[in-house]
């Protein structure tokens, strides 16, 4: 499988609204963006165990926020996305393994999917931002066909569930808009105009420090897909971790 094949799934396809019922919460939202991120990153460790997924959701790196969930958190958010069809346990294996339902259960295209599950991990982002950071997820022709994507999702009508994404207002100083998801529920636009905003130009120090940080990006994916085979190759020899009992 590559980071561009569609993840299959042999559940019935719910309503393409369902998933509006309600809006998700935080934690939802983070456990969800995990493990569409592991099914296209790491698909030899996918579906996730509860111990793997727990690791992706606390990663130090490529989230924003920055969490600590609790193994509880984490469950409970499964049982939520459960309820909504976003989320699949997987049978016939001796640990429970947890996969993403999102397409079906939004009834977006893939892209769409990537875009959106970019957005729930890290946070608002301009065009040229996602389809930097989607990079090993999908490759996008240019930024063009980002924003194409994203303006479908914010001009979605409310018969297919309303709109998925919004356009936030022009930081001062921000040269490009950013995008922000809804999954959540509506976007606090107060809370957008801080000191830490990125200044208007971008010179060779900060194109060295994005380079850096896909670097460390890159590194701590390497990582945490070596800790999730670890633990399937413990959980298919029936051991268990080093300090666990």
């Amino acid at each position: 499988m590559t980071p561009d094949t569609p993840i299959p799934s042999a559940t019935p396809r719910p309503r393409g609204h369902d998933f509006a019922v309600r809006p998700l919460s935080i934690a939802e939202a983070r456990v969800l963006g995990t493990l569409m991120e592991k099914a296209r990153t790491v698909p030899d460790s996918y579906p996730l165990t509860l111990n793997a997924l727990v690791t992706g959701c606390n990663q130090k790196s490529s989230r924003e926020p920055v969490m600590q969930l609790s193994d509880d958190q984490v469950l409970e958010a499964l049982d939520g996305l459960r309820s909504i069809h976003m989320v699949l346990e997987g049978s016939g294996s001796r640990v429970a393994r947890f996969e993403h339902n999102f397409l079906r259960a939004t009834a977006v295209p893939e892209q769409s999917a990537v875009l959106l599950g970019m957005l729930m991990l890290r946070g608002p982002q301009t065009a040229g931002e996602l389809r930097l950071n989607t990079e090993r997820w999908y490759r996008f022709l240019d930024i063009a066909s980002v924003d194409a994507f994203l303006e479908e999702l914010q001009d979605r009508s409310p018969e297919r569930g309303g709109p998925l994404v919004v356009k936030l207002p022009r930081a001062p100083g921000a040269r490009e808009q950013r995008w922000a998801h809804l999954l959540c529920g509506p976007v606090d636009t107060t809370a957008l105009f801080t000191p830490s905003a990125p200044g208007p130009s971008a010179g060779p120090q900060e194109e060295d420090w994005t380079a850096l940080k896909r670097r460390v990006d890159d590194l701590e994916n390497t990582v945490t897909a070596l800790q999730a085979q670890l633990q399937n190759l413990h959980d298919q020899l029936g051991l268990s971790q080093p300090g666990q009992p």
